[in-house]
């Protein structure tokens, strides 16, 4: 067995269910971006100093598999289990609750680079944004998404930021976009 199968040299690639799609579909550039995504997950929890951020980074890229999964079915089966529940994305939003908690993590905007596994975790972020804007676009394309996949990629993009916060404070490292000197307005939800 080989995982070269020369089916896509012309350009194609196969869906789950063999529907065969080009490989600059909509439905490949979104699960293409949340594979993009697991392998950055996976390589800023490979550099992570704190081992339970490290631990749920390795949960999260499972989960990612589902998504990437959930997004290369053209048509899910009718009475299946959603590849992404409510309680995944709740999940997500407790994290983000218990990081926001931690002393010091809200401060400010941070520029990336102060550290490798928050620059990582940023990098992270950027690439899930991409990918939810790619799932937007599908869904408005007339494809079928399901709405908590949506808010999974949505939540993570926060959790991925404010987990490389969590690693600057531990690290002690100061990122913070504005210094006294500057002045300027902090932190702010409305991003």
């Amino acid at each position: 067995m080989s995982i070269v199968t020369k089916q896509g040299d012309r350009g194609q690639t196969g869906l789950v269910g063999g529907v065969r799609v080009s490989k600059a579909s909509l439905r490949v550039e979104a699960y293409g971006a949340v594979d993009e995504l697991n392998s950055q997950v996976g390589f800023a929890r490979a550099i992570c100093p704190n081992a339970a951020v490290a631990a749920l980074l390795k949960d999260i890229q499972r989960e990612l598999f589902a998504v990437g999964g959930a997004l290369a079915t053209p048509a899910p089966r009718s009475g299946a289990e959603p590849a992404v529940t409510a309680a995944m994305v709740e999940r997500l939003t407790a994290e983000v609750s218990r990081v926001e908690a931690l002393e010091g993590v809200l401060g400010d905007w941070a520029i990336p680079g102060e550290h490798a596994a928050s620059a990582a975790l940023d990098v992270g972020r950027t690439i899930c944004r991409r990918a939810e804007r790619r799932v937007v676009e599908l869904a408005e394309s007339g494809e079928e998404v399901d709405a908590e996949l949506l808010a999974y990629l949505n939540r993570l993009s926060d959790l991925l930021w404010i987990l490389g916060r969590q690693i600057e404070v531990e690290a002690g490292v100061d990122a913070a976009l504005r210094t006294p000197a500057a002045g300027g307005p902090k932190w702010s939800r409305a991003w």
